[in-house]
C-alpha cells in the first residue's frame, strides 16, 4: 500500500509539472503583452471575505499565497506525516543519503549565495530562496527523460526533496514568522491540541474541513505563516484506519486534495507569481546582485551539495547510492533538485515582501527563472544520456 501511494503520488506531481510550465509561461506572455497592465493590477486588487464575525481583506496575490498555498501546505505535511509512519522515511536505513544529500543541498547553495551576494554589494537576507526544490517540475522532468533509469533514482528524488520541504518549513518558522499576535496563536495551539485527542475517535469529514479554515484563520490574525499552520494541522490528522474505515482520513485527504494542488493551486501560483516584464529591463537589471546571487545558489550550490554530500556519504559509508544507480544519474538528479520555482518563489515573496511587481521581487523571479531553467535543462540532458547509456549496456549499471 505504501508502495501504491508512493507511486501514485510520483504520476500525479510528473503530470502536473506540464501544467506548471505552463502556467508560467502564460505569465510570462501575460506579463509582456497588452494584458500586462490588467495583470499586475488584477494580482494587486484587494477582495474582502466575511463570514459572520470573521473578515478579512487581502489582494488576490495575498489570498493565493496565504489562501490557496496553505493547502498545498497541508498536502505536504500530510506526505510528510505518512513518509515518516510508513513510507520511504520510516527505514532509517533508505534514509541515511537521501537526507544527508538534502542537508548538503540546502547548505551549499545558502553558502554560494552569501559568497557572491557578499562581495557583490546584494542583500544578504535572500540566501534562503535557493535551498528549496520544486518536486513537481523535478520530477515532470525526470519523467520525460528517465525512461529505463533505475526506479530507486525516483524514490530518491523524491525522498530528497521531501527532507527539502520539512527543511524549508523549518526556515520560514524560524526566519519569517516575527511580530506574531499570541493571542490568536494560542487560541490555534488549544484546537490542535483537541483535535489531536478527538482524532482518537471518528470525526466527521465536514468538521476536519471547518477545523483547517478556523486554524487557518487564527494564523492570519496572529501574523504567522499560514504554511506553519498547514503542516501543524496534518500532524494531527491520523494516519491509521478506524476499525469502520476503509482508509485512513490522512490517506483519504491526501487522495482528494492531491489534485487539486497539482493541478490548479500550484498552477495558479506560478500563474501569479511567475510574471516579470521584460519591458525596459537593462543588463544591469538583468545582472543585478541578487538575481546572480540566486540563480548560482540555485545551479551550482544544489549539484555540488547533492552530489558532494551523496558521494561523502558513501565514501564514509554511511550509506549508499541508490540501487543500480551510477553517479553519472545521480548527477542528473543533483542539477534536476536546482529546479527551485515554487517554493523559491514563495520563499522569496517572504524574504523580500512588497508589491508583486516591486525590483526586489522581479530580481527574485528572474534570479529563480535563470537557476531553475539552467538546472532543468543540464538536467534532463545528463539524464538522457545517463538513460542511453543504461539501454545501452542492456539494464546494466557501471560505478560510473
Amino acid at each position: 500500500m505504501a508502495k501504491k501511494l508512493t507511486l501514485d503520488f510520483l504520476k500525479t506531481e510528473a503530470a502536473s509539472g506540464a501544467f506548471l510550465g505552463l502556467a508560467a509561461i502564460a505569465a510570462l506572455i501575460v506579463a509582456n503583452s497588452a494584458l500586462s497592465e490588467t495583470y499586475f493590477y488584477w494580482l494587486k486588487s484587494e477582495h474582502a471575505f466575511q463570514a459572520g464575525p470573521l473578515s478579512l481583506t487581502l489582494s488576490v496575490s495575498e489570498w493565493i499565497k496565504e489562501g490557496l498555498m496553505a493547502i498545498f501546505f497541508l498536502v505536504v505535511g500530510l506526505e510528510i506525516k505518512y513518509e515518516i509512519r510508513r513510507g520511504e522515511l520510516s527505514d532509517p536505513k533508505k534514509l541515511a543519503t537521501p537526507v544527508i544529500a538534502a542537508l548538503g543541498g540546502m547548505l551549499a547553495p545558502a553558502g554560494v549565495y552569501l559568497a557572491l551576494s557578499g562581495p557583490l554589494g546584494g542583500p544578504a537576507g535572500g540566501w534562503p530562496i535557493p535551498l528549496a526544490t520544486d518536486i513537481a517540475f523535478a520530477l515532470a522532468i525526470f519523467a520525460l527523460v528517465g525512461r529505463g533509469l533505475p526506479s530507486s533514482l525516483r524514490v530518491f528524488l523524491l525522498t530528497l526533496a521531501i527532507v527539502d520541504d520539512l527543511g524549508a518549513i523549518a526556515l520560514i518558522a524560524v526566519l519569517f514568522s516575527a511580530g506574531v499576535d499570541w493571542v490568536p496563536l494560542a487560541w490555534a495551539a488549544g484546537l490542535l491540541a483537541v483535535l489531536s485527542i478527538a482524532s482518537r475517535r471518528r470525526i466527521a469529514a465536514p468538521l476536519w474541513v471547518m477545523a483547517f479554515a478556523v486554524v487557518w484563520w487564527l494564523s492570519v490574525s496572529a501574523g504567522l505563516s499560514t504554511s506553519l499552520a498547514a503542516v501543524a494541522f496534518a500532524a494531527v490528522v491520523p494516519v491509521s484506519p478506524r476499525a469502520e474505515d476503509a482508509q485512513s482520513p490522512l490517506k483519504e485527504a491526501m487522495h482528494d486534495l492531491h489534485p487539486y494542488v497539482a493541478y490548479l493551486i500550484l498552477p495558479l501560483f506560478a500563474f501569479a507569481k511567475a510574471g516579470v516584464s521584460f519591458a525596459g529591463l537593462s543588463l544591469d537589471q538583468l545582472l543585478a546582485p541578487l538575481v546572480l546571487s540566486i540563480a548560482a545558489g540555485l545551479f551550482f550550490g544544489k549539484q555540488i551539495g547533492v552530489l558532494g554530500a551523496a558521494w561523502l556519504t558513501s565514501a564514509l559509508r554511511l550509506g549508499a547510492r541508490p540501487s543500480q544507480s551510477t553517479w553519472l544519474q545521480l548527477y542528473g538528479v543533483a542539477l534536476l533538485c536546482g529546479v527551485g520555482f515554487t517554493m523559491s518563489l514563495f520563499i522569496g515573496a517572504l524574504a523580500f515582501p512588497g508589491a508583486i511587481d516591486s525590483p526586489a521581487q522581479v530580481q527574485v523571479k528572474l534570479g529563480v527563472l535563470m537557476g531553475s531553467v539552467l538546472s532543468g535543462v543540464l538536467g534532463a540532458v545528463v539524464l538522457a544520456i545517463a538513460s542511453s547509456k543504461r539501454r545501452a549496456t542492456g539494464g546494466v549499471s557501471s560505478d560510473y
